[in-house]
């Protein structure tokens, strides 16, 4: 990709205005933002359209939910606009509520399907999938590079630092697994790597 589209400014107007008021856990950055640097790593890989959309809209339908969107409005909405390639990339990689026989998934099962659906996702999906992780994984780091209390950053996750280091490293080794060996797949592992590294050291530096 060589530069941004139409429809990658539409993507980005349409995900503003549907992630207006969040803002990144634990922080004050609009959420907005993860998005748009899940587009930048897509667009920095050479990734085609279709999947740079994707990413922007790729929290959409799990995150922006509301009394006059529901989840079946997002869906048809942004298959409208974008397409179906687009919508089915975003959904295979957004967090299932219940599963195929309608039971309600919690946390870790929601964690568990995300991971079992990779085997059916489309390389535009797993690429996606890595880039989100990237940067989610990279904004931890840069908090726990700039905080004197580590705990803060660990406690805005309910599975505290070893769920979260866990998670990483699982979503790396599932599309290693699944034969996806794009070169993002090695800015994954070095950037899991690289958290995890950092909070043995901070382990250490905190137990004196």
């Amino acid at each position: 990709m060589t530069g941004y589209s139409d429809r990658i400014n539409h993507a980005f107007a349409f995900a503003a205005k549907h992630h207006d008021q969040q803002v990144r856990k634990g922080t004050r950055l609009p959420y907005i933002t993860h998005p748009a640097n899940v587009a930048f790593i897509l667009a920095r890989y050479g990734q085609a359209d279709d999947t740079v959309v994707a990413g922007i809209l790729h929290d959409v339908i799990e995150d922006c939910v509301r009394e006059n969107w529901t989840r079946e409005m997002l869906e048809e909405r942004i298959g409208e606009k974008f397409g179906t390639a687009v919508l089915e990339t975003v959904l295979m990689v957004t967090h299932r509520k219940v599963d195929d026989d309608g039971n309600e998934l919690d946390k870790q099962e929601k964690k568990a399907d995300y991971l079992l659906r990779l085997a059916q996702a489309s390389d535009s999906a797993r690429w996606v999938c890595a880039a989100d992780k990237i940067h989610n994984a990279s904004s931890v780091l840069a908090d726990l590079r700039r905080t004197v209390d580590p705990e803060s950053v660990w406690g805005r996750f309910s599975v505290g630092k070893e769920g979260t280091i866990r998670w990483y490293r699982a979503v790396h080794e599932r599309l290693k697994e699944l034969g996806f060996d794009a070169p993002i797949l090695a800015e994954l592992r070095s950037v899991a790597e690289a958290l995890e590294q950092y909070s043995d050291i901070g382990a250490g530096q905190s137990g004196g």
